[in-house]
């Protein structure tokens, strides 16, 4: 009788790959960069938008947006606020260190389908710029198949803003358009000063070419949404990516529900138009 090999058994989604720590940079006084490797040499194999679910034992988990693109090979990068027990724990770690991975879990910004051959414009206000910039370090990774590229970041105060040297490499490109504000300038900040949405009359965009990729605090996304109206941009090409009090990431908990939606499966990347209906999304 032939010998029959029982197939490999997938990873489960609730069990997580152990990785470690690789270097850990700050960035303001209550982010940190990191960059971690799985430590069976894999790629995390996510898409821009996506989160991934980072434990410490005998601590827990957080859900953490990722923040470089599936281009970076071997690695992957993630900012961490500062803001509870775990994620101060993470602040504390030391290259070498040891966590827990689970993911990737959620939907992405499509950049390998419906934003191929469009303007796209980005939208990011203070931690927001996390998760979207693996989508512009893909879009740049990937130039030539995409339209303009326009970016507007903004955060409180010059002090706060994450990937300053990055985003200003971003701007010296003759390829992109970046304007920059604060809410409250600082000496020597000779930017624009003001919300977010005092940068959108400062540019111009094709309504039928463009797609746009939002993504900041909550109290945000209604103050946008209203001055992109003046533009006509249809809501289904703008994309928003949402946060929730995620916790198990896979569907289970009910944590990051919205009127019926998962933020955590349906999203955390949303168009406007599947969201606009619930009031509690926007």
């Amino acid at each position: 009788m032939a010998c029959q090999h029982a197939a490999a058994p997938e990873a489960s989604i609730y069990l997580p790959e152990p990785a470690t720590l690789v270097r850990s940079v700050p960035m303001t006084a209550l982010e940190r960069l990191f960059e971690f490797r799985l430590d069976d040499g894999k790629d995390l194999g996510h898409m821009p938008g996506q989160f991934a679910e980072i434990s410490l034992p005998g601590l827990g988990e957080a859900p953490i947006s990722i923040s470089s693109s599936p281009d970076l090979k071997g690695a992957f990068e993630l900012v961490v606020r500062k803001v509870g027990r775990v994620t101060a724990v993470l602040h504390g770690l030391a290259a070498g260190d040891k966590v827990g991975v689970r993911g990737p879990f959620g939907t992405s910004f499509p950049v390998t389908g419906e934003l191929l051959g469009k303007d796209l414009l980005f939208i990011c206000g203070g931690i927001g710029l996390v998760p979207v910039r693996s989508a512009i370090q893909y879009v740049l990774n990937h130039r030539d198949d995409y339209g303009r590229i326009i970016i507007l970041y903004g955060a409180k105060s010059p002090g706060e803003l994450l990937f300053t040297e990055e985003v200003a490499a971003w701007g010296a490109r003759d390829d992109v358009t970046l304007l920059e504000t604060v809410d409250r300038a600082e000496a020597g900040w000779t930017k624009n000063v003001g919300v977010i949405t005092t940068l959108i009359p400062k540019i111009q965009i094709d309504p039928a070419k463009t797609r746009v990729i939002v993504c900041g605090p909550p109290v945000m996304y209604k103050f946008v949404i209203m001055s992109l109206a003046s533009t006509g941009l249809p809501h289904d090409q703008i994309y928003v990516s949402l946060e929730r009090r995620m916790k198990c990431g896979v569907g289970k908990c009910g944590h990051c529900q919205i009127n019926g939606l998962y933020t955590c499966l349906d999203g955390p990347v949303f168009t406007y138009e599947s969201v606009k209906a619930s009031p509690e999304a926007i």
